[in-house]
């Protein structure tokens, strides 16, 4: 019992370990955040200036709290805030639109037999396998073709029809009991009032989990604007911006991203429960 209760404290120190070491950049991001923007460039500065050998000086807090990065970044300066309310709007479209489509289409293929069905969840998993610099080139070239290239929809678009989150959702509902669906059947629900009303609360944990990774993944966008967007810079989201902020040294690089991490941060919190119980669910079906 005490060997036990030792390897239980070591393997709770070291979580707590990992996490401390995991959650200190974030910490000085949001500690940075709060100096005064000529220490920040004064900081920054130091950057580059010392042998490869040597470290940048600690810098563990602001020597004075300031909220003069925030107010250059939300009152006098509205560059970030521009490029953060393209990301804020990419990510609540592609969302909505995945809403609409992927659990409908999961449905469609765990519950629903036709002709192809094997084939096209084949087809959802491959491209679910390959990276995004294998189908670069023909996205650009199906994107030119409609007239959507250097345009918002392109980066919308493609992410609508996410593999992972049919894949995801589709391995949850495939072992649902059909005797559920056809006791409704019995009751007089057809298969768009089942699945409203019977499909979607029992896939609620797995839900919630896929719209909080689905935000992540659209709130982090980088590759598809670089890509898609190289005509219409305006339409950048702020993800896109940072490495920029970075070589001006504007000096108020992290409140803007201290702003792009709260988000993120929020609708963490937010699912936490469903992400957990939504994964583990999905392992165990």
């Amino acid at each position: 019992m005490k060997v036990r209760g030792i390897r239980l404290w070591l393997a709770r120190g070291l979580l707590a370990l990992l996490a401390v070491i995991l959650l200190l950049p974030m910490v000085q991001t949001f500690l940075y955040s709060f100096a005064s923007v000529s220490e920040m460039k004064a900081y920054m500065q130091t950057r580059g200036s010392r042998d490869e050998t040597e470290w940048m000086e600690a810098h563990l807090s602001p020597r004075q709290i300031s909220l003069e990065q925030y107010e250059k970044i939300l009152i006098r300066d509205h560059t970030i805030l521009r490029y953060f309310t393209n990301s804020a709007e990419y990510a609540a479209v592609i969302l909505f639109g995945q809403m609409l489509v992927i659990p409908a289409l999961a449905f469609g293929l765990s519950k629903f037999r036709f002709r192809g069905r094997e084939g096209l969840f084949f087809i959802i998993i491959l491209l679910m396998l390959l990276p995004f610099q294998v189908t670069m080139v023909p996205n650009v070239l199906t994107l030119r073709f409609l007239g959507l290239l250097n345009t918002p929809w392109a980066v919308i678009l493609p992410m609508l029809f996410a593999p992972f989150y049919i894949f995801l959702l589709r391995q949850y509902m495939i072992s649902l009991p059909d005797e559920l669906l056809e006791a409704a059947s019995m009751d007089g629900a057809g298969p768009y009032r089942a699945f409203l009303r019977i499909v979607l609360p029992v896939c609620r944990p797995v839900l919630g989990a896929a719209a909080a990774l689905s935000f992540a993944e659209s709130w982090n966008l980088v590759e598809q604007p670089l890509t898609y967007l190289t005509g219409c810079p305006e339409w950048m989201p702020l993800s896109t911006v940072f490495n920029q902020l970075a070589r001006e040294n504007t000096g108020f690089e992290f409140a803007g991203a201290g702003l792009y991490i709260l988000p993120a941060l929020l609708v963490y919190l937010f699912f936490q429960e469903d992400i957990l119980s939504g994964i583990q669910l999905t392992e165990m079906k």
